[in-house]
């Protein structure tokens, strides 16, 4: 996975020719997203909540 930037344990990704809209991937612990880089809202949101993952988009 290309890593763009790694701080705070928050580590930022994008990839080559993925999917519409442009937008990047953001990781930290359990925790997942996806954002869109034009409006910076979140497109998909995965996180563990006791062990149980949760998927809100």
């Amino acid at each position: 996975m290309p890593e763009i930037c790694r701080f705070l344990g928050i580590i930022i990704t994008m990839y080559y020719n993925d999917h519409p809209p442009p937008h990047f991937h953001v990781r930290y612990n359990q925790q997942k997203a996806i954002i869109d880089i034009e409006t910076l809202s979140i497109l998909v949101l995965q996180f563990i909540l006791w062990n149980r993952i949760i998927n809100k988009t």
